[in-house]
């Protein structure tokens, strides 16, 4: 059976929800502190995908998922891209997007462990809490959304969303189809409405959006009044798509 480490770290407060998507979609899924991992109580070797799921690691300090940036950039570098370059999954949601790109584990076109762009506050300057629009942008290269309709609805929940790059960075993940989902109506100020990006082998994907929050209709916003929603949610396929690529690769 495929299994997913659900890495946790103090602040963490959507790893339930991803554990229990990823169980949907047929993987057994731990759900680990970042401590085990830096102590050597748990491997990564022992897993297929890695999930950094969202919440406020840390009290989001200094600056959201910087501390669990800084923790994986320092402690933990050479397992994580040991086991990025083998090929596995990585997927980090809302605070785990924030970590992984400031741990420089996305876009990482300079190498792992090079910062190369950041989620800054929302132009609002007000935490968000809505559901959006994502339109799906990606011609194939993500693992994580191959097949995936053009449009998702999914929930956001965050202050510090607005994807930030220079124009060389922005032009080189639009050119390299590393761009997965944007904004349909931009709610942050997300630098050309970017939602979430791959990395160049499309085992990284990272996304401020929470596709783990809508997984079975029954967490959709208007479910009560539409009968024609399908039982299962936009973000299952995500987890699935995950899953399905993790037992026929390893």
């Amino acid at each position: 059976m495929v299994k997913t480490l659900v890495l946790r770290a103090d602040g963490t407060n959507c790893d339930e929800e991803t554990a229990y998507a990823f169980h949907l979609a047929g993987s057994h899924a731990d759900r680990v502190h970042i401590n085990e991992l830096i102590k050597g109580k748990k491997s990564l070797d022992d897993y297929q995908i890695l999930a950094i799921p969202g919440g406020f690691a840390h009290g989001d300090d200094v600056a959201s998922g910087k501390i669990l940036a800084n923790l994986i950039r320092f402690k933990l570098n050479k397992d994580f891209v040991k086991f990025i370059e083998s090929g596995k999954l990585v997927i980090g949601i809302c605070n785990g997007f924030q970590a992984i790109v400031k741990a420089g584990l996305l876009p990482a076109f300079g190498g792992f462990g090079n910062q190369e762009a950041t989620l800054a506050a929302n132009d609002s300057g007000y935490f968000i809490d809505k559901w959006v629009t994502l339109n799906h942008v990606n011609k194939g290269k993500c693992v994580f959304t191959k097949g995936m309709k053009s449009e998702i609805f999914v929930p956001i929940n965050h202050a510090e969303g607005k994807f930030i790059a220079s124009s060389e960075i922005l032009h080189s993940l639009e050119t390299n189809d590393q761009v997965v989902f944007t904004y349909k109506d931009n709610p942050n100020g997300s630098m050309n409405s970017i939602a979430g990006i791959c990395n160049t082998q499309g085992n990284v994907f990272g996304l401020m959006p929470h596709p783990e929050k809508f997984v079975s209709k029954y967490t959709h916003p208007f479910w009560t009044r539409d009968k024609w929603l399908p039982e299962e949610g936009d973000g299952l396929a995500i987890f699935r798509n995950a899953v399905n690529y993790a037992k026929k690769k390893f």
